[in-house]
């Protein structure tokens, strides 16, 4: 008797897990680098990586990368984010509807940030990846 009593409490404990496994397994599968489907939007950058030339240090940067819904439906940003608070993205509020144009503007101020600078924006949508990026890249003189 112990033993069936043993036997149905290690398959319950058995499916238990398996129950557990699959869960997580689904999860996994809905992360933010899905490929979405065929009729999601795709942003299309013009222009990926952007060179400034050599600035002061203190000096502040604007740059406007142009990117293109190519999809076939509206593209909505959910985020911009930089790699550090020195620099600071603006995406579009509005979706973008498919084959029209939009603008991140990116504004980086290089006080303190003397030498070689690559400020990654990571852009977060609905497009088909979800997740892309641009850099702002260039070199600050330092102040003498």
């Amino acid at each position: 008797m112990k033993r069936l009593l043993f036997f149905c409490v290690a398959s319950l404990a058995f499916v238990a897990c398996h129950n557990a496994n699959t869960q997580v397994k689904d999860a996994m599968s809905t992360d933010s680098n899905t490929v979405a489907k065929a009729d999601a939007p795709v942003i299309k950058f013009a222009e990926e990586i952007h060179q400034f030339a050599k600035i002061n240090e203190g000096d502040k940067v604007s740059y406007n990368f142009k990117f293109t819904n190519t999809g076939k439906s509206p593209l909505i940003i959910s985020s911009a984010t930089a790699t550090c608070g020195c620099t600071i993205p603006e995406p579009p509020k509005e979706p973008i509807l498919p084959g029209k144009d939009g603008f991140i503007k990116v504004v980086f101020n290089s006080e303190g940030k003397p030498g070689i600078n690559d400020k990654v924006i990571t852009v977060t949508s609905n497009a088909n990846p979800n997740v892309s990026s641009v850099h702002l890249v260039g070199e600050v003189v330092p102040k003498k």
